[in-house]
């Protein structure tokens, strides 16, 4: 296994909540299939009516015709909406920006990073860095003298500081630009005044602002060095996870209290360690913080159940007339404004996405192989890659070492890897499909912000898995791999997802080829532990071979090429080794035709094909014999060398490194095998 198995830290926190990726591109697919193409040109124009009132119906109107309608957001995209928006936010009438900003928060949130990274090539960070300073303003007066302010005036500036907040973080993961933008801001006073103040503030504004604060300290270290700099801050943080009565709303629900306990926990982890003074620079915040807060959590919600839910609320939605149908200047409600069912969706939507936010904590938390080393420069006189033939012979003493873990030093994660099979449970109940997990084939779900997040928790799941797996298989235990039993469960677990998930995937159905890319790698931790003991099964062969053949990136290929390794060494498995052995073989370059694979695939299958045969007293190295492999390997010989001389030193240096040590394996296996025969 290599480490193109580890889960990045880096990602995408808020995945578009109403995909349109089912539609065909371009505006004549959405005006086709969109029920409110006529509302669209009347409202881009009510935007620069002269009348406030207008252009503040304008704003809400837009917040309500893209709910939920991809189309339709398309559509007011194509009208460049975006921009009319940003043009509102310094509008004259205070009414019509707090709208236009509620406008372009909900536009971020649906739409995702194409809309986001239009906002910042808009330049919405100008009147956006205004809004920063006066509301610091407007939040210290409300906090030192509450009474200055009418109570709706003070909700007013709460609702619209969490919409910018909301909008600065999705902007923050646009692109680096965006994020250096953001840097220059200084946003992390600003965003833990609210955290620190959070007994006087509404939830929901402070956990606006512990989001923007958790995505901006992700593998930021502008923002890390920021929060790491004032011990107050990591002290507040300590305060909110440990804190049962700190907030202002005693009867919100338990899920937006969870929710920021969450956060305040992510944020401990992506700034961790704390340098002394501070409070938490002796908190092992793995062990003590994240792993007792988070795993409740994501053992806490019944998907099943949840799926059922929204299926039964979005029934009763349909029964009520459509919020556009209600609006006039006379009636023109907020663009916060819900029904009680929308309101019933939305909390079930915020308690999962909690649950996805909690995986993807446990995901870099359980993510222990360091970050590749920076490749050093070629001294004077080190051979490049047309200069290393005559080492082509070298033959390394360990012949069945190939591209595994063992020998890489396991960072912080390993500290908890003991607690880590406690998680394993819950993780195979999460990635199992249910109802409203995936869009049905080239159309919407009838509720995409349930399916979004539902899958966007398969796939957490499905990635924290292959973290804990690839952690347990980098520090092999001799009683874990007795537990076949385990190993079984836990494999029949993954491929029961799996199979749910299906083959058939279509537009619009992206996270199903997620989870079988993810899956995939999941399998290959599992077989790697338990190799030998997992019987393999006839479909799930012919799946992994499939998978291989048809997938393009070459670290999907390895996994499926690592994981159909594990299976072809069940002694016992005679027919499903010659199958497996088969594939491999025709995966390796011939003397007159190189591999068509790519070349770490290639690697990785050298790498199987030695250590499936390195023990000639197993039942299945009759497959060996008989088939006369070595003078299948002996074929490939020259293949491999050309393949390895044309790997760039200067770019891939690992790479070069393993591809060398395997070509000499490769050398020393044939030897070897060779001279049994003798």
């Amino acid at each position: 296994m290599g480490k193109s198995q580890k889960k990045r830290s880096m990602r995408r926190h808020n995945p578009m909540r109403v995909p349109d990726s089912h539609l065909p591109k371009g505006l004549e697919s959405a005006a086709s299939s969109s029920p409110k193409n006529e509302a669209v040109l009347p409202i881009i124009q009510k935007l620069e009516n002269p009348d406030a009132s207008e252009r503040k119906w304008a704003c809400v109107a837009v917040s309500n015709l893209i709910q939920n309608d991809p189309s339709t957001r398309r559509l007011l995209q194509g009208k460049n909406v975006v921009g009319a928006l940003i043009t509102r936010l310094s509008d004259s009438e205070e009414e019509v920006w707090i709208e236009a900003a509620g406008a372009l928060r909900n536009l971020c949130i649906d739409g995702g990073y194409d809309i986001c990274a239009e906002m910042y090539n808009k330049n919405i960070l100008a009147p956006l860095k205004a809004f920063v300073p006066k509301i610091s303003s407007a939040l210290s007066q409300f906090l030192e003298s509450p009474k200055t302010a009418p109570e709706n005036a003070q909700k007013v500036v709460y609702e619209f500081t969490e919409n910018v907040n909301t909008i600065l973080w999705c902007l923050s993961e646009t692109s680096n630009k965006a994020l250096n933008a953001i840097n220059q801001i200084n946003l992390v006073p600003f965003l833990m005044s609210f955290l620190a103040a959070r007994a006087k503030l509404p939830i929901a504004t402070v956990t606006a602002a512990a989001q923007c604060l958790y995505v901006l300290t992700d593998d930021n270290q502008p923002a890390i060095d920021e929060l790491r700099s004032n011990a107050a801050y990591s002290t507040c943080l300590l305060e909110i996870v440990h804190d049962e009565d700190g907030v202002k709303d005693k009867k919100i629900i338990w899920d937006r209290i969870t929710t920021l306990k969450v956060l305040s926990s992510g944020i401990l982890s992506n700034v961790s360690p704390f340098p002394p003074p501070s409070s938490a620079s002796g908190v092992d915040v793995g062990k003590e913080i994240v792993l007792p807060l988070l795993q409740p959590v994501v053992a806490s919600v019944s998907l099943t159940e949840s799926s059922e839910l929204a299926e039964s609320l979005v029934v009763k939605l349909a029964l009520e007339p459509p919020q556009i149908e209600k609006l006039s200047l006379k009636n023109a409600p907020k663009s916060d404004h819900r029904s009680d069912t929308e309101v019933e969706l939305d909390r079930l939507e915020n308690k999962l996405r909690t649950v996805q936010l909690a995986l993807e904590i446990l995901t870099g938390m359980c993510a222990t192989l360091p970050d590749p080393e920076p490749i050093p420069e070629l001294q004077e006189g080190e051979p490049d890659a047309e200069e290393d033939e005559d080492n082509d012979g070298v033959i390394e003493e360990d012949v069945t070492d190939g591209m595994a873990l063992d020998d890489i030093p396991i960072t912080n994660g390993i500290t908890t890897a003991s607690h880590l099979p406690a998680l394993v449970e819950p993780l195979i109940t999460l990635i199992q499909p249910v109802r409203l997990s995936f869009p049905p084939a080239a159309g919407q779900s009838s509720h995409p912000p349930t399916t979004s997040v539902l899958s966007a928790i398969h796939v957490s799941a499905l990635e924290c898995l292959n973290n804990i797996f690839l952690s347990l298989s980098a520090s092999p235990s001799s009683g874990l791999a007795a537990a076949s039993t385990s190993g079984k469960q836990i494999w029949d677990g993954v491929w029961a997802a799996l199979g749910s998930v299906g083959t058939e995937i279509t537009r619009g159905q992206e996270r199903k080829q997620e989870m079988w890319e993810i899956g995939v790698g999941v399998l290959w931790g599992v077989g790697n532990i338990w190799k030998g003991s997992l019987v393999p099964n006839e479909d799930q062969i012919q799946l992994l071979i499939q998978l291989c053949n048809s997938s393009t990136d070459p670290a999907i290929r390895v996994k499926c090429i690592g994981t159909l390794e594990c299976l072809a060494q069940h002694p016992q498995s005679i027919d499903a080794n010659r199958v497996i052995a088969m594939h491999l073989l025709s995966i390796l370059p011939t003397s007159t035709a190189s591999s068509t694979y790519g070349t770490e695939p290639l690697i990785q299958t050298l790498s199987a094909l030695i250590d499936i045969y390195s023990d000639e007293n197993l039942p299945y190295d009759v497959n060996f014999r008989q088939g006369n492999f070595v003078q299948r390997l002996v074929d490939s010989v020259e293949g491999v060398r050309k393949a390895v001389r044309a790997i760039d030193r200067r770019k891939e240096r690992d790479l070069k490194l393993r591809g060398e040590e395997m070509r000499d394996n490769l050398i020393a296996f044939i030897k070897y095998r060779r001279a049994l025969r003798c």
